[in-house]
């Protein structure tokens, strides 16, 4: 994924009401900005931490800057646009760097299923194997060197996982995979500590066969794209 143009920084002063984040331009000007994401963002906020923004054209919009990167004093990038995390997988899919996901003539993404009123984010077929459930998980954080996953309990996770099972007991293909989009996470694991019920269910759904990856990424100012398998625990 290249950013077009590429992103500009910033200082991070404070993130506040989930979807907003004051900053300091490379000026010296004050500004707020457009955070997409919802979840705790627990370590990839902290204030002086060096935020990499994009830049909309849309005249309607009334914070024209979003938030993209973090970069933080230990020197790790972090995308915490999670709206960034399905795009990805998409392009690594396409681009054939997830091998487990090769061959597949059709991709669609936010297709309807399971008995939860759910949608599945990414959906692959191509009419001789079993078709695909891709479920895209965006990890970031980072404790005492191991990166978790969930960072807050989440509900809807949880029911993504018991989804995931319904699938891979009727021979279709089940996905778990985790964009990972912490430069210093270098292995993944079900956070037990923050969310016990959703650790039990990865259990549960590797037990019903369903897989689990997990795919890094690489950032410059410039682009980010997932390169590598890393290891779920």
């Amino acid at each position: 994924m290249k950013f077009n143009p590429s992103l500009q920084q910033a200082t991070l002063i404070k993130r506040y009401k989930r979807f907003l984040a004051d900053v300091t331009l490379e000026d010296g000007s004050e500004t707020t900005m457009h955070v997409s994401n919802t979840g705790a963002m627990t370590g990839c906020a902290q204030s002086g931490d060096t935020v990499w923004y994009s830049t909309s054209d849309n005249q309607k919009r009334k914070y024209p800057y979003s938030w993209e990167i973090t970069q933080t004093k230990q020197d790790h990038m972090i995308c915490v646009n999670t709206i960034r995390a399905n795009q990805l997988v998409e392009e690594a899919i396409n681009n054939e760097v997830i091998v487990e996901l090769k061959g597949y003539q059709t991709l669609k993404r936010e297709v309807k299923y399971g008995s939860e009123n759910s949608k599945i984010d990414i959906y692959l077929s191509d009419g001789q194997h079993p078709d695909a459930y891709v479920e895209v998980k965006s990890a970031t954080l980072l404790e005492d060197n191991q990166g978790y996953f969930p960072d807050a309990v989440t509900t809807r996770g949880q029911k993504h996982l018991r989804e995931l099972i319904a699938v891979a007991q009727t021979g279709q293909r089940a996905i778990l995979l985790f964009a990972v989009l912490h430069t210093g996470i270098e292995s993944v694991r079900a956070a037990k500590h923050i969310d016990p019920v959703y650790a039990q269910l990865i259990i549960e759904a590797q037990d019903a066969g369903v897989e689990i990856l997990a795919y890094k990424a690489n950032f410059t100012s410039k682009s980010i794209e997932l390169v590598e398998k890393i290891h779920f625990d």
